[in-house]
């Protein structure tokens, strides 16, 4: 404890001397176009830079001239439909799985993507699409279930399962205890797509029998009858939902299916909100919190927990994944330095920071100016708020846009691991939070852990102008081990949304040990086969000064207002937003307070700091609560200088401190990227089952590709890996393999990918198969036709079997090149 109280009066002088200024530009003005076609516009005429949305293919195509205009695609984002699976006194179809189960066979997502997306998309059935790294993995699994547009299987599906249940349809209307069952589809009216996918379920759900209301908002109404209201309550039955990219792209998902599928994360129906009904799956809960802790002991195993939890996930049903998006994002020709990251897109947080221009401003325009709430707990959880917020903080590690592979950002580290099974001494002078005592303890004598992360911590002046130091990370990990332990009774440290998920990595979190002013050492019960996954999980850090944390944790214990947005709803107050000037004002009062008080935080009296220190930091907020408005104060680029609710704008200025450690430029090497290509693949149209297959295959930028063959009934017949050498390749295939093709029709699907760039090109291609027993004519439709002039004898069943050949060749010949006009 002497070290740690050493270090923490050292670090009241630190500076860290450094560039001036991190970013190209000196401001940038966010400013709301909710209608598209407007934005495209003032793009195109330099009246706004960029658009941080996407725009439709038909709009940009409607330009006359794209001169003035670049066009960015990126994919990531999805559409899906939550399902209201909750139990009520009224009858609820959709508690019945076999019910939420059919839905997959009434929405038809290929017209999804061909028609409401115009082909800018891929068909999903889970939240993995054919663009993220996992996908290959669980393509097997996602293939088994088969699933085609057929409303009259959903029909017989979901009659019996309600017949099953009591419910009886008369005169074309299904009836439960001789009431119509009445269902409320919550559809997004600002999203033209998801408008029509509520619009065209809830039409085949009419043709069913049910009686359909049909209710319409936006995101901030969604929050409040979807997300924010008791599923039991019946305020809606599904509802159309749209995901944005990531925040960052990421190789090794460990969230994913936790957040779309599982009860423990707090995003399914219900939110662990205490007061409501919840949706519950032990088994989803386990696996994909294994997967989340890093509980596997190899790359092997972690697949399989991942085809396991996406496939209990697909058959639960409660949210029905529809299509995966290819945005389209419109930047002026003028605008260079745009990182179009796999995961976030073109509004990643690169690209504010590396955005070049003539001159010292950016003006972006956004759908939505202000959605959700701002706050680092439980807020910021909208793409909009995201988008804005990623410019305004610096990580400690963050994703690689290319590759998804952790990255220092403000914190270099090395990692040292026994696991997966062996276990390293953690030293007795490691030290760790105590929920119970309200202090901090040192470990037990012989504590072990399974990884060891050294973290050297890159430390700033807070926007505020106060210095970053260990006080603040020590407090934020103070924060999560205290609202993440066991709820007790009368308990104010718990939130039903956070602590769920805080929960996860408190079970982990051994000890640290501040080993100077600015390195760490972190001690975790974690194994990951990628060590820089481990310094992920591993990873501490602060976004907020620890004094805007304090007041912001007494605020919501003394109920004034929540973390969460379902905990805002179930105690009817405010979602902290420190953004909002009434917000920020509540949490001056409590700076104040403590001020005046001389009041220390529990998480650093330890330490015996002294009382100018604490002052220092309340008047630094204080003041620029005063000066700003707002709360929001980081460590990032830029800073956030005003909030206008009246003009719908936000406006963010470069951080031009010394002690901002990153010079203008610095991620310039994000702007050049070579995509791996596919440039042939020889398939013959027809194949001979039973002989061996070889298909060459020229490719460009590829280390390897993944290969996919099914049958004309949907099953696996090969897959697999190959290198590629010199851009070359050559797929093998058995007459063992070839002989499960079907006859007729059969599928090849081809992925590149290279190890720089994950982000595969993706080839589709039909073939037909045919056995030795299938006779083919030596002849055309042209012989045919002459040799019938000519009343010669030809076989009926040779000319079907011919003309069903040559139009299956011209079918997969067109085909096969409109695949390749889509991919492009």
């Amino acid at each position: 404890m002497k070290l740690l109280l050493a270090i923490l009066f050292g670090m009241l002088s630190i500076q860290i001397a450094s560039a001036d200024k991190g970013t190209f530009v000196d401001e940038i003005q966010f400013i709301q176009y909710l209608d598209e076609n407007t934005a495209l516009e003032e793009v195109r005429n330099g009246n706004l830079d960029l658009y941080y949305y996407r725009i439709s293919s038909d709009r940009i195509d409607s330009v006359k001239s794209r001169e003035g205009l670049q066009v960015y695609e990126s994919t990531g984002g999805s559409y899906s439909i939550l399902i209201n699976p909750a139990e009520s006194e009224k009858f609820n179809p959709f508690s019945i799985k076999e019910v939420r189960f059919a839905l997959n066979y009434l929405v038809d997502r290929k017209l999804i993507v061909n028609e409401l997306m115009g082909g800018y998309g891929t068909t999903m059935i889970s939240n993995y699409g054919p663009f993220d790294p996992d996908y290959l993995f669980i393509v097997d699994e996602l293939e088994s279930f088969h699933f085609r547009y057929n409303p009259a299987l959903a029909e017989e599906m979901i009659s019996k399962a309600l017949t099953d249940a009591g419910a009886k349809k008369i005169d074309g209307k299904w009836t439960f205890d001789n009431k119509e069952i009445e269902l409320i589809a919550f559809i997004r009216s600002d999203d033209p797509v998801r408008k029509s996918i509520g619009e065209i379920l809830s039409s085949e759900l009419e043709k069913i029998g049910f009686k359909v209301i049909k209710d319409f908002g936006d995101l901030n109404k969604a929050f409040v009858n979807v997300y924010g209201s008791n599923p039991s309550d019946m305020k809606w039955s599904f509802y159309t939902e749209g995901w944005g990219g990531r925040s960052a792209f990421v190789k090794y998902d460990p969230l994913s299916l936790g957040q779309m599928y599982s009860p423990w994360f707090s995003n399914m129906p219900g939110f662990n909100d205490p007061s409501y009904w919840n949706y519950q799956n032990d088994y989803m809960d386990s696996l994909t919190q294994k997967i989340y802790t890093g509980n596997f002991s190899s790359a092997e195993e972690r697949i399989d927990l991942f085809r396991k939890a996406t496939a209990e996930g697909i058959r639960e049903s409660v949210r029905i994944f529809l299509a995966s998006k290819i945005d389209q994002y419109v930047v002026n020709e003028k605008i260079d330095g745009i990182i179009n990251d796999f995961g976030a897109g073109v509004p990643s947080r690169f690209t504010p920071i590396n955005a070049r221009t003539d001159s010292n401003s950016l003006t972006i325009g956004v759908k939505q100016i202000y959605q959700g709430a701002w706050n680092p707990v439980m807020g910021i959880s909208d793409i909009y708020s995201r988008q804005i917020w990623d410019a305004l903080y610096d990580p400690g590690v963050f994703k690689h846009p290319y590759t998804g592979n952790t990255i220092p950002i403000r914190t270099n580290f090395t990692v040292e691991t026994a696991g997966p099974a062996g276990k390293l001494d953690v030293p007795e002078n490691a030290i760790t939070w105590d929920p119970k005592l309200q202090k901090w303890s040192t470990v037990k004598a012989g504590t072990q852990a399974t990884s060891k992360v050294i973290f050297d911590l890159e430390f700033s002046k807070w926007h505020h102008g106060m210095q970053m130091d260990m006080n603040d990370v020590l407090h934020s990990l103070y924060f999560t081990l205290e609202w993440g332990s066991e709820q007790q009774e009368d308990d104010k440290t718990f939130d039903a949304e956070y602590t769920p998920r805080a929960a996860q990595t408190v079970q982990t979190l051994i000890g640290v040990r501040p080993v100077d002013e600015n390195t760490l050492e972190v001690y975790v019960d974690y194994w990951h086969f990628d060590e820089a996954e481990i310094a992920d999980w591993a990873s501490l850090w602060s976004s907020e000064p620890w004094e805007l944390m304090t007041a912001m944790e007494q605020a919501v214990i003394d109920g004034k207002v929540s973390f969460s947005r379902s905990g805002s709803v179930s105690k009817n107050v405010n979602w902290l937003s420190l953004i909002v000037p009434n917000d920020a004002e509540i949490i001056r009062q409590y700076l104040l307070d403590f001020k005046d008080s001389g009041f220390e935080p529990p998480a650093l009296a330890t330490f015996d700091l002294p009382h100018s220190y604490f002052d220092s930091r309340y008047d630094a907020s204080i003041k620029w609560i005063d000066e700003y408005n707002h709360a929001v104060i980081s460590n990032g680029p830029f800073y956030l200088k005003s909030y206008s609710p009246e003009s719908r704008t936000i406006t963010i200025k470069a951080f031009a401190d010394e002690s901002y450690p990153f010079e203008a430029g610095h991620w310039q090497e994000f702007e050049k990227i070579k995509f791996p290509k596919i440039v042939q693949v020889d398939i013959p149209d027809v194949i001979k089952k039973g002989d061996i297959l070889t298909i060459p295959i020229s490719t460009q930028d590829t280390s390897k590709i993944d290969y996919f063959f099914t049958n004309s009934q949907g099953d696996s017949v090969a897959s697999g890996t190959q290198l590629v050498d010199f851009g070359k390749t050559i797929l093998t295939l058995s007459e063992e393999q070839t002989d499960k093709f079907g006859i007729g029709a059969n599928d090849l699907k081809v992925f590149a990918v290279s190890e720089s760039v994950l982000r595969p090109d993706i080839y589709s291609v039909s073939f037909l198969a045919v056995s030795d027993s299938t006779q083919l004519p030596e002849m055309s439709l042209t012989d045919i036709q002459n040799a019938e002039e000519k009343n010669e004898y030809v076989s009926i069943t040779a000319i079907v079997i011919g003309i069903i050949i040559v139009v299956s060749i011209l079918y997969l010949r067109r085909s096969r090149k409109k695949s390749q006009i889509v991919r492009k």
